[in-house]
């Protein structure tokens, strides 16, 4: 990998948020160009801001450099920020959908996106062996530390599920990580590939209403956080072998003061 001009890079972002505060987002996206153009690999989620101001197509899902570099950043305040400072509790809606429904106890479970480990943690008691995946190395380290989960893996979470040789699972999650992928089917596909016939799928997505997804399938939403159409969401599960057994309507969380409808998806895989 060439090195970064990491001056120039820091110099063009800048450039590129100020215009785009300013509202000059004709002048903010070519310095985004810029910026891509500094560093191809796209640490500063570039693309995704790109699309969040209306310009180009959404990308299939946000730079793996960009979520990384995000994470890694955030990692020691991820806690506080998320469920503290933004009301973030997917994990305690999962645990309540699962006990609602009579749904588990479950054997193995593969926490996609683990983080920190809220979602593992929450469900701990509900499973046997808990295998966690995510994208950032200090997510992972403070994941480890809680002696939560009986595998963890630094690793992007659509090329573990291809490479994967490890037992089927029979209960995945994916809370929070929809918001970083546009295109499902690799999500999905994988997801299917890994589990065990019967198994549960559990997920939150983000959303926007209809007349701003405006018949997409999914787009990125202003704070640079994919949403995703309730439609396509279906389609695509129903594609990959899945059945829906509960879409509910939730916060996922508050931003800027406002909430963020989203979904709360629990679907079963049907061979």
């Amino acid at each position: 990998m060439a090195k970064i001009d990491e001056d120039a890079l820091a110099e063009a972002y800048n450039r590129a948020l100020a215009l785009e505060k300013d509202g000059d987002i004709d002048a903010a996206v070519k310095a985004y160009h810029e910026v891509l153009a500094i560093d191809p690999e796209d640490h500063g989620g570039a693309s995704v801001r790109i699309a969040s101001l209306g310009r180009g197509e959404a990308p299939p899902k946000a730079p793996d450099a960009y979520v990384e570099t995000l994470f890694d950043q955030h990692a020691e305040a991820f806690e506080d920020i998320l469920v503290e400072q933004l009301g973030y509790a997917v994990p305690v809606m999962v645990r309540q959908k699962l006990q609602a429904l009579s749904l588990g106890p479950f054997k193995r479970m593969l926490d996609l996106g683990c983080g920190t480990g809220l979602t593992g943690g929450t469900l701990r008691d509900m499973v046997d062996g808990i295998t966690g995946i995510d994208l950032s190395e200090n997510m992972v380290e403070i994941a480890h530390e809680k002696d939560l989960y009986e595998t963890l893996y630094v690793a992007e979470v659509e090329d573990f599920l291809e490479d994967n040789d490890e037992e089927a699972f029979d209960l995945i999650t994916a809370t929070d990580v929809l918001p970083y992928l546009g295109a499902l089917e690799p999500l999905f596909f994988g997801a299917a590939e890994n589990m065990a016939d019967g198994g549960l799928f559990i997920f939150s997505s983000e959303t926007l209403p209809d007349d701003i997804l405006a018949g997409r399938p999914y787009m990125v939403g202003p704070h640079q956080r994919f949403a995703h159409s309730e439609a396509y969401v279906r389609e695509r599960l129903a594609a990959t072998g899945f059945e829906i057994v509960e879409i509910s309507d939730i916060n996922v969380r508050m931003q800027d003061g406002n909430p963020t409808p989203g979904h709360l998806v629990i679907a079963r895989l049907k061979r």
